[in-house]
């Protein structure tokens, strides 16, 4: 060995002893790592931004919420109350637009959660609203409460998981009473971003109390930016129902945000096509940030979507497809159009945790990257198209999740890095195992696998021959079993329990219809 070789050995070895900093998973706050892709022209967009703004000024929307439409029509629409109709100038659009925010603080139990929702920001949130779960040892069955709280420990466990989702509907609580399961079950085993269902003024009122109270909020503390979001669904094509506008309204007036998301499949219901998806998709979401924006001027209000096709055959929604990313990042050039953060999201049709499931929702995360989406939602455990919450979904899921977020570390090439006195060590045909180069960077170097397994065919074999979706169980089960409360678990749990047992008793909140 050359005296400069064994050198820059000793000298690495030296940094090593002297406290190598183990890998950290620094996945809390992530900026895309790229530059957003375009499939249309600046022209073209112009174009189905313009065609959006025709269908909202001679086309309308029905607006079903009476309330709605006179808040519409006191700013300026034109309102048809037989109809229920309501056509919104563009000049009335783009006031809305100036006014709506382009960052927003997203608060948390923990500061540590908090998250600033713009453009370039990348956040993940796992798979929710699905009516069931399913897992190996239990197999499929209808959600319940047990799911829920084990689902919401899960995200809670990883920190690429941003915002907390509604991933599994625990329906042995009656609907009048699930609210309360499910916010208190945020607010002591989680210590991020919330979510609330838009379900009636009633519920989303006392959801917003019950935040208030197990965080101890004043007023003034709980309009300082957003604690919780909801998500709006637009019943394409034109329409707003009662429970959605109502939770625009609601959530504009406590200065929480609503996540506007148009589901555009085209074919069904929207046209067939990319663009003409995609201009009715945006023409529904301008139309939610406006009466936002009308309610409340600079309420918290994101623009977004999750539009896909259909498979004619059968009319089911399909996800990952390529007319699913072109619709991604035509969605992406437009949300930057207007200067919006948008939400966007990946998904399964696949029924269960196979290379289907995987490759669709694979497809979907590399689409809002490409589209530069702020808010990807149904990231982690989607199945059925959203009527099942795998377990083992997940776990394979956030290895994904993790892999992306790895793309978002720095990737530094001074000298030193690149290595010239590295290759200079190594003869022809040698190997770089014991250079000092390797012997500083090695522990940390590259990412280390959740769940996928990078041995040799003989080790996978004497393990087991466990398939992916066979580790990922234990992992959740390993998760769930080594689970801690977060700090204000306990103080939010004493302050919850006689609001609940009150409010349970009077009878709860009925949804609105």
């Amino acid at each position: 060995m050359s005296p400069s070789k064994r050198n820059r050995r000793n000298a690495a070895g030296d940094r090593s002893a002297s406290g190598h900093a183990a890998r950290t998973l620094g996945y809390r706050r992530l900026r895309h790592p790229f530059e957003p892709q375009r499939i249309f022209s600046d022209d073209e967009i112009e174009h189905i931004h313009e065609t959006s703004l025709r269908v909202l000024e001679e086309l309308g929307m029905r607006i079903l919420l009476p309330e709605a439409r006179t808040i519409l029509r006191r700013a300026g629409a034109r309102c048809d109350e037989e109809t229920q109709t309501v056509r919104l100038g563009r000049d009335m659009i783009e006031s809305a637009l100036a006014t709506a925010p382009r960052s927003i603080r997203l608060r948390a139990a923990s500061s540590e959660r908090e998250q600033q929702y713009e453009l370039g920001a990348l956040l993940f949130s796992a798979a929710g609203g699905c009516p069931n779960a399913t897992d190996l040892d239990r197999g499929r069955r209808p959600g319940s409460l047990r799911d829920f709280e084990e689902t919401i420990r899960l995200q809670q466990s990883f920190d690429v998981i941003h915002l907390l989702s509604p991933s599994v509907e625990p329906q042995d609580i009656p609907v009048h009473l699930r609210h309360y399961a499910m916010m208190r079950a945020q607010l002591t085993l989680a210590d991020k971003p919330m979510f609330i269902f838009a379900r009636g003024q009633a519920q989303v009122e006392e959801s917003f109390e019950m935040i208030r109270l197990a965080l101890d909020l004043d007023d003034a503390e709980f309009t300082n930016g957003v604690w919780a979001n909801t998500i709006i669904n637009t019943n394409s094509p034109r329409q707003i129902d009662i429970p959605m506008a109502r939770g625009i309204i609601d959530f504009a007036r406590a200065g929480q945000m609503s996540v506007i998301s148009p589901f555009c499949l085209a074919g069904a219901m929207a046209p067939i096509t990319i663009s003409g998806a995609l201009a009715l998709q945006h023409a529904e979401a301008l139309a939610g940030i406006t009466l936002a924006q009308v309610t409340r001027p600079g309420a918290p209000v994101s623009n977004g979507g999750f539009s896909s096709n259909v498979n004619m055959k059968s009319g089911a929604p399909a996800f990952g497809t390529p007319e699913h990313i072109k619709l991604t990042i035509g969605s992406g050039q437009l949300a930057r159009r207007i200067g919006l953060p948008w939400r966007w999201g990946s998904g399964a049709a696949s029924n269960t945790a196979d290379a289907q499931g995987a490759n669709e929702t694979g497809m979907g995360l590399w689409a809002s990257l490409l589209g530069g989406a702020s808010m990807l939602l149904h990231c982690a455990g989607w199945l059925e198209g959203g009527l099942s919450f795998g377990y083992e979904k997940f776990i394979n899921d956030v290895e994904a999740l993790q892999t992306i977020a790895e793309l978002c570390r720095p990737t530094p090439a001074n000298a030193d890095d690149i290595g010239f006195h590295a290759m200079a060590d190594v003869q022809p045909g040698g190997h770089f195992f014991e250079t000092a180069h390797t012997m500083s960077r090695y522990r940390d170097a590259f990412y280390e696998p959740l769940v996928a397994d990078l041995s040799n065919f003989g080790a996978w074999t004497e393990s087991g021959a466990l398939t992916a979706t066979e580790r990922a169980k234990s992992v959740w089960k390993s998760r769930l079993d080594g689970f801690t409360t977060p700090r204000q678990a306990g103080a939010a749990t004493e302050r919850l329990s006689g609001y609940i047992d009150a409010h349970s008793a009077r009878g709860g909140a009925q949804p609105d219809q």
